[in-house]
């Protein structure tokens, strides 16, 4: 039997979806039916609320890309949603939205809306094109993503860890210095500096990092 080709469904740091048989360990939206009845992807997005999701919840069972039915998008990791631009789900992942919201702002930890209106324009600009943005490289947090000859590396301790779609491979020492091109959005990657912690593919051990100081 002819196995099929496998969905446009995965995402990448860059936001970018892509075909993969590798499974992700995170689900996720962009707020609706960005898919035809073909299962193909259409648009990049339907609205500003592009969530990250648990890949059960509640016993749920969907078919993937169903007819008029949001489109399931799968992630390596947490960080990897958070570099695309994806915050966490306020219903299945609600522990992780408050820590979100907390990380954001502690004092007045903001709704859901309030969030998605800012991420939107530091995701994507009017023409739906990744939104990137110019940072020290020893300035940056744990768990941000940033591009470095041409492809995406998670920001980690004093390590910088080379993504791919089955998990992280190569790994080399952070510079101590320089400029880096990053492509978690800034809102984001304020509240990792601020202390929200993502989580992170097994095939790249955290606890055997040297933190960065």
């Amino acid at each position: 039997m002819r196995r099929s080709s496998p969905l446009q469904n995965r995402v990448d740091p860059y936001g970018a979806l892509f075909r993969t048989p590798a499974r992700g360990t995170l689900m996720g939206n962009r707020g609706g039916v960005i898919h035809n009845d073909a299962r193909e992807i259409v648009r990049r997005y339907a609205s500003r609320r592009w969530i990250a999701c648990v890949l059960e919840f509640k016993g749920r069972r969907r078919v993937v890309m169903s007819p008029r039915r949001y489109t399931e998008l799968f992630f390596l990791d947490e960080a990897v949603a958070l570099a695309a631009g994806h915050r966490p789900c306020a219903e299945c992942r609600r522990e992780r939205y408050n820590a979100f919201r907390r990380a954001w702002n502690p004092e007045h930890p903001p709704g859901a809306d309030e969030m998605d209106e800012v991420l939107h324009p530091a995701r994507v600009d009017r023409q739906g094109r990744k939104v990137t943005w110019q940072s020290p490289l020893p300035m940056l947090p744990n768990g941000a993503f940033i591009e470095f000859d041409g492809a995406p590396w998670l920001v980690w301790g004093d390590t910088l860890a080379l993504w791919t779609s089955e998990g992280y491979t190569g790994r080399i020492a952070r510079p101590p210095d320089g400029m880096a091109t990053v492509l978690t959005p800034q809102p984001i990657a304020e509240c990792l500096r601020a202390g929200y912690a993502p989580m992170v593919h097994p095939s790249f051990p955290i606890d055997a990092v040297t933190l960065h100081v």
